[in-house]
């Protein structure tokens, strides 16, 4: 397994910046398994966006109530809305600047992890999936 490509996924997918894609590039380009290298840079990348989920989730009413100052009318708009238009948008959870907190709020809103993982992981992986089908 390649380690340095999960560690570059896994933080890359966390609030921290990182750069997974030149990684997995640069391994693909050195003749690497693309399938196999695809799939660690997926998983690595759910890992951290699950961390970040999880810091949503756990930071739930300290976020609400110390931070954001949201009354729970306010919080209630945020669940529906979410519950419309935020799990489809999960989807995107790879895109820079919004795909982090997507998956913060994901955690506040306490959408289901099992819904949270399928929708992360396809689009993750489609992401991935995409970089490298020129090398396989």
């Amino acid at each position: 397994m390649d380690w340095a490509l999960f560690f570059s996924a896994l933080i890359s997918s966390t609030l921290l910046p990182g750069g997974s894609e030149a990684l997995l590039l640069y391994r693909l380009n050195e003749g690497g398994d693309a399938v196999a290298l695809v799939l660690v840079a997926t998983a690595g990348n759910v890992a951290g966006s699950l961390m970040t989920y999880g810091m949503g989730r756990l930071g739930n009413e300290a976020l609400h109530k110390k931070w954001l100052r949201m009354s729970g009318e306010q919080v209630a708009w945020a669940e529906r809305w979410f519950a419309l238009y935020g799990k489809p948008a999960l989807l995107f959870a790879w895109l820079p600047i919004v795909g982090d907190p997507l998956c913060l709020v994901a955690g506040l809103l306490r959408c289901a992890v099992p819904i949270f993982l399928l929708l992360v992981t396809i689009g993750k992986f489609a992401r991935y999936a995409l970089l490298a089908l020129p090398f396989i």
